[in-house]
């Protein structure tokens, strides 16, 4: 099977159910940018080995609300699990549990996968915002958002943690 199908040169895609829509279409930018996503978390899989499990299955849920995001509901798909979203907050937890408190913003520095994991959580964030676009937002999607917006939140605790417990000092910006 050939990787190129030549349906997409006139700018056009199609989403997951058949439906024909332009490659500018608010689902289509939505599960882009969660594509990005899910590569820079594979960078950070290969920078964080000991969270590679848990990367692994973000890099899942990722997935499952991308294939949501670019539905047009004429495909059963799997649900996405809520308890997803608290397996994150209890990994938030954990790593906050061993750091001091933050007290200021934080500038993205060294060492590298903490400046990744900043990376990340920005293309998160435009991940969510770019979901919300979407108009006929259904449970999956809204369960998508909300994982979406724990998970920036996850990557911004990891980079902290990743200087913490390398013992390099985070770089604060006060104003």
């Amino acid at each position: 099977m050939k990787i190129y199908t030549k349906t997409g040169d006139a700018g056009s895609t199609s989403l997951c159910g058949g439906t024909r829509v332009p490659k500018n279409h608010p689902r289509v930018q939505a599960y882009g940018d969660v594509d990005e996503l899910i590569s820079y978390l594979g960078l950070l899989r290969c920078d964080i080995p000991e969270d590679e499990a848990v990367l692994r299955r973000i890099q899942e849920c990722l997935m499952l609300g991308s294939a949501h995001l670019s539905s047009d509901g004429r495909r059963q798909l799997k649900n996405f699990d809520p308890s997803e979203i608290e397996f994150l907050e209890g990994e938030i937890d954990r790593m906050t549990a061993q750091m001091p408190p933050q007290t200021a913003f934080v500038l993205p520095a060294g060492p590298r996968a903490a400046s990744l994991c900043h990376v990340a959580r920005t293309v998160c964030r435009r991940s969510e915002r770019a979901s919300i676009a979407i108009e006929d937002k259904g449970e999956e999607i809204l369960l998508t958002i909300r994982y979406l917006n724990r998970l920036s939140d996850y990557l911004f605790t990891l980079a902290r943690y990743q200087c913490h417990k390398m013992n390099i000092s985070e770089d604060f910006w006060l104003p």
